[in-house]
């Protein structure tokens, strides 16, 4: 018996040192004075319902407690629900997002065994030297030619498990004479998948020069509603594959970053908008906490209040999509673009063909940002789901929003500052056409292309950047001359 307990299953929103956690519920370790505390904590506490979660209480074992358990306790997870409460540390001590993504192999099945070690003494060893939380799903796909494996830890650590499992791997393989190449097998999620690839494989062909590996992709067919990952074989030599994992999961975290950003963005700017009910995120992914997906968005936020109580402007965004989705967008008697409609909140219409042989047909939404959010959102996911776009291709279409000729210097910004400030913050194409013949409004185009989050990341900087221009364009009230300084009567 020890006199420390380890506490789960705790309703997320009780307040608790703040610490790092990809788990809805949150989890505390209790180091008591005495054993016997201790016991009397866990009769007491174990299956005790709170807010109708029912606490689960385990020992922590005297010899690994130290490592596990912070002083004074702490809880082992806080999720992003809106900004710190009142009495709770602050956001700022919250450790990198890089952190958070975990990292996912698939081994085989003969070396999982070797991988764990007599009573587990190989898998404590290798999470006490790399300090990391290795979970080896043994029981998923029973029967199956290979496990996965997940690591959590920082990008270091990580990477130092990684290295070790395969070299495990290598030496039992060599003890039981098993011939076969044992390839490195990276698990991610499809909605990183693509900008690993880069345009046209470029990231790719960069990793495998760089690291001496050869790497493959499986096709997207393999997916499914339940698994969305892709497997990423790396074969070469142990070292090889180690560099390799490092610059593949770094390619991934960055990708999570942005989309991570680019959500949390939107909720800072949309108040309410429900980013899981558009089916864009990887809802409980790996690599991606489901606390962070379903978290309601906050309410009204820094950088909105600005509007106040009063409803948001509507925005025009002309989205471009494949001539031949059109049918798909629109629906049977016009059905899906009614719903979407509805859905958004915003007036969806397809705009005529420019020509018998267009390949793109632009889309015309208009509605406040929510509405554009949700609407575009939508559109992604429909052509996704429909196949058009190719297994290695990422979902990216090319948005135009117009804007006054009189802002689109402030778009640019001196010597191209503002515009290439805004493709590396967002990941997304921004392109203000040069010499364009401003409309019958004395309005020009802003050309935006890339995935929906880096798309939509860039539109909502356009629209701060014009909101900033109008607020300046604004006449400032001018004040009445004061009795005192009223010109005296001759």
């Amino acid at each position: 018996m020890s006199c420390k307990l380890q506490i789960r299953n705790i309703p997320p929103h009780m307040q608790w040192e703040v610490m790092n956690t990809d788990t809805e519920t949150a989890v505390v370790n209790v180091r008591y004075a005495a054993k016997d505390q201790a016991r009397l904590a866990m009769e007491k506490l174990n299956g005790f319902m709170m807010e109708n979660y029912a606490l689960k209480v385990s020992y922590i074992p005297d010899e690994t407690a130290a490592a596990d358990a912070p002083a004074g306790g702490g809880r082992r997870g806080f999720s992003p629900r809106g900004p710190p409460r009142s009495g709770s540390p602050s956001l700022g001590a919250r450790p990198k997002l890089q952190s958070d993504v975990p990292l996912r192999m698939l081994v085989p099945t003969q070396f999982v065994g070797a991988i764990i070690g007599k009573e587990g003494a190989t898998i404590r060893n290798i999470t006490k030297q790399t300090h990391s939380k290795i979970d080896i799903h043994r029981k998923e796909n029973a029967g199956a030619a290979e496990k996965p494996i997940t690591v959590h830890s920082t990008p270091e650590g990580c990477s130092s498990a990684c290295r070790t499992i395969m070299e495990i791997m290598q030496k039992e393989a060599l003890d039981t004479k098993f011939t076969e190449e044992i390839p490195l097998k990276i698990l991610a999620h499809n909605n990183f998948v693509g900008r690993l690839i880069g345009k046209e494989g470029r990231n790719l062909k960069k990793i495998e020069q760089d690291t001496e590996t050869k790497i493959t992709i499986s096709p997207l067919q393999d997916l499914t509603l339940y698994n969305p990952e892709r497997t990423i074989t790396v074969k070469g030599t142990i070292e090889a594959c180690a560099r390799a994992e490092e610059e593949v999961m770094k390619k991934i975290r960055e990708s999570y970053e942005n989309d991570v950003a680019a959500m949390n963005l939107q909720s800072n700017l949309i108040p309410g908008v429900n980013l899981n009910a558009l089916g864009l995120f990887p809802s409980g992914g790996p690599g991606m906490g489901p606390s962070i997906v379903n978290a309601p968005a906050p309410g009204a936020h820094a950088g909105y209040s600005s509007f106040g109580q009063v409803q948001p402007e509507s925005e025009t965004v002309h989205l471009f999509i494949p001539a031949l989705a059109v049918g798909a967008i629109i629906g049977k008697q016009g059905q899906h673009i009614k719903q979407l409609s509805r859905f958004a909140g915003a007036s969806i219409k397809i705009a005529p063909a420019e020509g018998m042989d267009a390949k793109q047909r632009m889309v015309i939404i208009a509605g406040p940002p929510e509405a554009q959010f949700k609407a575009q959102g939508r559109i992604f996911s429909k052509l996704k789901e429909e196949n058009f776009f190719g297994p290695k291709e990422e979902v990216k279409l090319e948005a135009h929003i117009k804007v006054p000729s009189f802002a689109a210097g402030r778009v640019i910004g001196k010597g191209g500052k503002t515009v290439n400030e805004l493709q590396n913050l967002t990941s997304a194409e921004v392109v203000v056409p040069r010499e364009q013949t401003p409309d019958e409004n004395d309005q020009v185009i802003v050309k935006i292309s890339g995935h929906f989050y880096a798309s939509q990341l860039a539109q909502r900087k356009i629209q701060e950047i014009l909101s900033q221009v109008r607020r300046q364009q604004q006449p400032k009230p001018t004040t009445g001359a004061q009795p005192s300084q009223l010109p005296r009567r001759k």
